[in-house]
Order: C-alpha cells, then sequence, then structure tokens
C-alpha cells in the first residue's frame, strides 16, 4: 500500500483485499474479546471540517480498540478555520501525531495535506470520493455474499462522493457497476474515465434506474442533498423524483439483492421506509464496518508506517 488513502484510485485490488481482509481479521478479534495493542502510543490528529457521527466516532473508537489516542480538531476551532495553510499544519502535526484523518470538502486540501508530510493521511470523506464507507460497503457485501466478484452493484441517485468510490471500488473487485443519475448529475468525469479505461470493467451509467437495477445483487442509495447542497433541497428535489429506492425496484433486482445506505437516510426520498426497515440489518451492519474497515486501513498505515 502506499502511505496514505487519499482515493479508491490510488489502490490496486490487491490494496482492497488486504484492507478487507485485515478488517475480517481485527473484526474478529473485537467480537471474541481479544484485545492486541497493535498501535499503543500512536495519536491520530481527526480535523473535522465537515459535521459528522459515524467518522468521528468510528474512528476515535477504532483508535481506542487498537491501544492508541485521537485528537478532534474542529476547523472552526482549529488554526486551519482561522486562514493557516494547510502545509503548515500538516508539517506541525507530523511532529506530534502518527497519523492525520480529514472530513472535509475539497480533495485538495487532503491531497495538499499528504504532499506536505511524511505521516500517514487518511480521507475520512471530500466532495470527491468517500473512501472508508466503500471499504465498509465492500466488507458487508463480502459478509453477506461471501464474494464480491461477478456480483451487480447498482447505484439509484446523485453522482456524488459515493458514486465516485462505489464505481471505482466496485470495478477494481471485479463487480459489475451499474448507476442511474438524472442528467447534470452525473459521476465525476475522472471517475467515469477510469470506468471506460479497463476492458474488463463492466460499467453502464443510465438514466432510467428500473434499467439500472434489472438482475443487481446490490442496490445502493445516497441522500439528493449533500452536505453543503441544502439549499439546492427544492431544485434537487424535484430532479430526484423517480430516483428512489422502492419495492417496485427491490422486485426487478436479483432475488436476496442487498440494500446499502451510507447514513443518514431520508426515508420517502431516495429509499422507502418499507425497504429500509426490510433491509436494517445489512444496513446497520455496513455502518458497523465502518469500524472494522478504518481500524484496518490505520492498523496498515500507522503500525511502522506502511502495510
Amino acid at each position: 500500500m502506499k502511505k496514505d488513502l487519499l482515493k479508491l484510485l490510488d489502490l490496486s485490488r490487491e490494496d482492497i483485499t488486504l484492507i478487507l481482509n485485515t478488517a475480517d481479521q481485527l473484526k474478529y478479534e473485537t467480537k471474541h474479546n481479544i484485545h492486541r495493542d497493535y498501535l499503543k502510543g500512536k495519536t491520530l490528529a481527526m480535523i473535522f471540517e465537515k459535521n459528522s457521527t459515524r467518522t468521528r466516532v468510528s474512528f476515535e473508537t477504532g483508535m481506542y480498540q487498537l491501544g492508541g489516542h485521537a485528537l478532534f480538531l474542529s476547523g472552526k476551532e482549529s488554526q486551519i478555520g482561522r486562514g493557516e495553510p494547510i502545509e503548515d499544519t500538516a508539517r506541525v502535526l507530523e511532529r506530534y501525531c502518527d497519523g492525520i484523518m480529514i472530513r472535509t470538502f475539497g480533495q485538495e486540501e487532503v491531497e495538499n495535506l499528504a504532499r506536505y508530510t511524511r505521516i500517514p493521511v487518511i480521507n475520512g470523506l471530500t466532495d470527491f470520493c468517500h473512501p472508508c464507507q466503500v471499504l465498509a460497503d465492500l466488507l458487508t457485501i463480502r459478509e453477506h455474499k461471501a464474494v464480491l466478484e461477478g456480483l451487480k452493484l447498482c447505484y439509484i441517485g446523485d453522482g456524488n462522493n459515493m458514486a465516485n468510490s462505489l464505481i471505482v471500488g466496485g470495478l477494481k473487485m471485479g463487480m459489475e457497476v451499474s448507476v442511474a443519475c438524472p442528467e447534470g448529475y452525473e459521476p465525476d468525469p475522472q471517475v467515469l474515465e477510469f470506468a471506460g479505461s479497463g476492458p474488463a470493467f463492466r460499467f453502464s451509467l443510465l438514466r432510467a434506474p428500473e434499467e439500472a437495477a434489472a438482475g443487481a445483487d446490490v442496490l445502493v442509495t445516497d441522500v439528493w442533498a449533500s452536505m453543503g447542497q441544502e439549499e439546492e433541497r427544492a431544485v434537487r428535489a424535484k430532479a430526484f423524483a423517480g430516483y428512489q429506492i422502492n419495492e417496485e425496484l427491490l422486485a426487478l433486482a436479483n432475488r436476496g439483492c442487498m440494500v446499502q445506505h451510507c447514513l443518514p437516510a431520508h426515508r420517502g426520498e431516495e429509499i422507502t421506509a418499507g425497504v429500509f426497515e426490510a433491509h436494517a440489518g445489512e444496513i446497520f451492519d455496513e455502518a458497523e464496518n465502518r469500524l472494522h474497515a478504518q481500524k484496518a486501513v490505520m492498523y496498515l498505515l500507522m503500525r511502522g508506517g506502511t502495510a
């Protein structure tokens, strides 16, 4: 693996498999009360410029379970929020800490942070991608389906950071990936270029959710308006009408199709309450697996610096 986890585009299939296998082992140890201080004496600085529930709790808990310590740094309360250049923050934190997790808006901020520090940097979310979430998704799908290769993964909704990372992660792991989104809300061009670059990749970008969902083994969605898009809510509600995982759409998928949602979910918008509750076990397994997947990333990057 590389020094950092900035985006799934940087990882190979072997890297992703290593993370998932490590997450399996760490999850087994946690469930069986096997405590090993793999990161004893290590400190993770957590920079939050976007609000969070799952990201903060899972990283902080994960560091504790690995024997280390996590520091919460709010963008409003740190010098970053007062205009300190990210490269200066990077060079200071590397002298105090052993790793940095950042949850922010621009991908370039994460890339610059990694460029100016020698310690590992983990992308907790940007507007471009959400690698930790999709690693948890892949872990959950593999737990329920036993394999990833050959499955059809279908994403319905906004071509946002979740769509970008699901496309990359799914294709790299040998899955067929279909995406349905309205015109003007497509995934990032860099991701679409990647999706069209592999002769073995099976990828489709469609307008009709019904066409995308046909024969799917996994259906995934996300909110219509993400953080920072609240003012667009009314416009987006109109654009995404019909882009919903509901009982009718699920009936077009393969029997035993899983449903995943990165949360928080807006029942009645991107997913119906009935589908959400029927698949709540899978969805909250996915939420739990944020902890185990991120522990694997921290273990591999921070235990001695690299995997």
